[in-house]
């Protein structure tokens, strides 16, 4: 984990538990962490899930990976070094979303097994709940699709580190949930989720 550098600071506890907030939320915050190729379909089950949740009447807030990178991780590249300190802050951001009992569905290629790793072991140690979710498409449908044009400029090498292309990606070992979106529709793959969620105990049955 990334070093403590502020020295004299203390953690301030409320009044107001978890617990206290998950009773008036009627669901439990909990981080579904979508993973997989660029064009694999993560923000678009991302949004759909919301959506879904919405009409149920559950509060969730997407952390998408191009928002993120115009606002608080402006100042990040591609690097690896980047990419893992991206990563690092959205976990602690997803954290604290959790924390106040909302479901925070994020949306990130993560390519490295570490960095997913570190968020999760972050999630865990507060006793919250980490899905991690592999979006799993081919690197030839993800290509196919190329909803941003991005593959089409990385082989033309006007991107560089893109991940497929010539930087690596490091699908889940063991993923909570295993989305194949070149062979699931949409709403089958939100239903999953939900069913996932209420089998868990972060939504009531």
């Amino acid at each position: 984990m990334t070093e403590q550098k502020a020295t004299n600071v203390h953690w301030h506890e409320g009044e107001i538990s978890r617990e206290d907030r998950d009773r008036l939320m009627n669901q439990r915050g909990a981080t579904l962490w979508f993973t997989g190729l660029s064009g694999s379909g993560k923000s678009t089950i991302a949004v759909a899930l919301e959506e879904a949740l919405f009409e149920r009447g559950h509060l969730s807030y997407r952390l998408d990976g191009d928002n993120i990178r115009l606002g608080i991780n402006k100042n990040l590249g591609f690097s690896a070094d980047d990419r893992t300190e991206n990563i690092r802050r959205i976990g602690e951001i997803a954290k604290l979303f959790v924390d106040s009992s909302v479901i925070a569905l994020t949306s990130f290629i993560s390519p490295y097994r570490e960095d997913r790793d570190k968020v999760r072991a972050l999630h865990e140690e507060a006793g919250m709940p980490f899905i991690e979710v592999f979006v799993d498409c081919s690197l030839d449908e993800a290509e196919k699709r190329d909803p941003k044009g991005l593959y089409k400029k990385a082989r033309a090498g006007e991107i560089k580190n893109f991940t497929g292309i010539d930087d690596p990606y490091e699908a889940p070992e063991k993923a909570e949930i295993h989305l194949h979106t070149d062979q699931m529709s949409l709403q089958e793959e939100v239903d999953l989720l939900l069913a996932y969620l209420t089998q868990h105990n972060i939504l009531p049955a």
